[in-house]
């Protein structure tokens, strides 16, 4: 990031510096042939402002070389002084994110536990409370995984890459919401063709996942999810047949802990962490309008070379 900051400022001073020298050529050069314009005609006179012109860029080139080895200097001096401060931030921001959800993980399984013990014997008012305390413990505790997911590194090393059919993902991942989905009356679709990916294939399990309870959760009727081959990338693709999501919150939606109207039983990390997992795959997820009216989203990530 410091480099690219460094470079974009270099860039732009190279941009101005050349727009100055070729005002300044175009100014000499005018002064110039009036200074030599009664010999303008003449094969000396040509020559001698040929020769002026060179002296001109050469003295341009003299005083640019220097000064843009030290403006190259300073731009990576300032890009320094003003990166470092923001991933020295992001980095104690990604560690306290870690840590935090590692010290609550295991209150919250605890919690979890006795709850479930104490609410073999009790009567059943005291049963419901207890079957609520276990499912506020379990959701408290899936938002923690969350974030750790999210406080970790999301480059591409972070990865068990191998090669992955995505055909696979969509068959797995729509047996493990199937329960989910057919509680909430939803019928869930599957078309899994064969598209190769070099992937972590637990990582793109969890994308998959997450884009079947969104769609679930936001569905009237059906949702369908299919893997394909789009030329240069493998695509996975879940439609609803929901309300959609207007225009203006399509990107809104993949921030962090962001929640919509409707939303109340998301966490506003789902899909913040699916755009990590396509980004740290060098792919990408979007959202469009589906052909029934609902959602459609698209992750796309690149093909294996064969």
């Amino acid at each position: 990031m410091i480099a690219r900051a460094a470079g974009l400022y270099l860039f732009i001073f190279i941009c101005v510096l050349l727009a100055l020298n070729a005002g300044a050529y175009a100014f000499l050069s005018r002064e110039y042939q009036s200074l030599l314009a009664p010999a303008l005609g003449t094969p000396e006179g040509t020559r001698a402002l040929a020769t002026a012109m060179r002296r001109v860029l050469l003295t341009l080139a003299a005083i640019d070389v220097p000064l843009v080895a030290v403006v190259a200097a300073a731009s990576y001096v300032l890009a320094r002084a003003t990166i470092a401060p923001l991933e020295a931030a992001r980095r104690r921001e990604r560690l306290f994110a870690a840590d935090a959800a590692h010290e609550l993980r295991s209150p919250l399984a605890a919690i979890a536990a006795i709850a479930q013990a104490a609410r073999i014997d009790a009567p059943d008012e005291a049963r419901r409370a207890f079957d609520a305390i276990v499912s506020s413990a379990l959701e408290a505790s899936s938002v923690v995984t969350d974030l750790l997911t999210l406080a970790r590194n999301p480059a591409r090393r972070v990865l068990q890459c191998e090669p992955v059919d995505l055909a696979a993902i969509v068959t797995g991942s729509s047996r493990d919401t199937a329960p989910l989905a057919a509680a909430r009356g939803i019928r869930l679709e599957s078309l899994a063709a064969s598209a190769i990916v070099d992937g972590d294939e637990r990582r793109l399990g969890e994308l998959a996942r997450n884009l079947l309870d969104n769609a679930i959760r936001h569905a009237r009727l059906v949702v369908s999810i299919a893997s394909r081959r789009n030329g240069r990338v493998c695509e996975i693709i879940v439609d609803d047949d929901g309300d959609g999501i207007p225009a203006a919150e399509r990107e809104r939606i993949f921030e962090r802990f962001y929640r919509r109207a409707d939303d109340g039983s998301g966490t506003g990390l789902g899909l913040a962490i699916v755009r990590w997992i396509a980004r740290a795959h060098d792919g990408t997820v979007t959202v469009d309008e589906a052909p029934s009216g609902g959602a459609r989203f698209v992750a796309a990530i690149p093909a294996r070379r064969e």
